[in-house]
């Protein structure tokens, strides 16, 4: 756990509880937590299940890891420690989008399975959906729409996941998406069939 450094603060309860913002959503609250390679196709996948959840009437928000570290994580590096720090903060805001009644959407690589176990502990039961999307690293490094895999091979981006740092893979995920074999479309397919499925999808 991180430690605690600020002090003579105390957790204010709000008057409106978790489950009553649910009922006024008329759905669930919950994390979709997208993981995998650079280029793997996260965010875009994210991006569609949130344009298919807002054509639904449903509330949401896409938390995208360059966005992110352009504003709240810009003093956060791509050191193992740093990488942990993003992810960290990462969980915390998430959590707040999802109490407050939203279907969050994440996309960070977040490489570290330890890293993700923390933000799934910070979460109530069932709002924390882990969504292993699952590409090669040679189907990443065609794709390579920054060019940073073509940086990181020639040794330009150091700590760069897939190449010189690890990627570890979700062991036991809600959802794997196999986008080494199938479109955005089914894909994202896929994950609003397990919202449903699963009864995110209503009060």
């Amino acid at each position: 756990m991180t430690e605690q450094k600020s002090t003579n603060v105390t957790w204010h309860e709000h008057l409106v509880s978790k489950d009553e913002r649910f009922k006024l959503n008329g759905h669930k609250g919950a994390v979709l937590w997208f993981t995998g390679l650079s280029a793997c196709g996260k965010s875009t996948i994210a991006n569609a299940v949130d344009y298919k959840l807002y054509q639904a009437g449903k509330h949401t928000y896409v938390l995208d890891g360059d966005n992110i570290r352009m504003g709240l994580n810009k003093n956060v590096d791509f050191s193992p420690e740093g990488r942990a720090e993003n992810i960290r903060r990462i969980g915390e805001v998430a959590k707040l989008f999802a109490h407050a009644g939203n279907l969050t959407l994440t996309a960070f690589i977040s490489p570290y399975k330890a890293d993700r176990d923390k933000v799934r502990e910070i979460l109530g039961p069932g709002e924390f959906i882990e969504i292993y999307v699952n590409a090669s690293l040679e189907l990443c490094e065609q794709r390579d729409p920054k060019g940073l895999y073509k940086k990181a091979r020639a040794n330009n981006l150091p700590n760069f996941t897939g190449i010189s740092a690890p990627y570890e893979a979700p062991e036991k995920p809600e959802l794997v998406l196999d986008s080494n074999s199938k479109g955005i479309e089914e894909l994202s397919n896929e994950v609003i069939a397990y919202l449903e499925k699963n009864g995110y999808l209503k009060a």
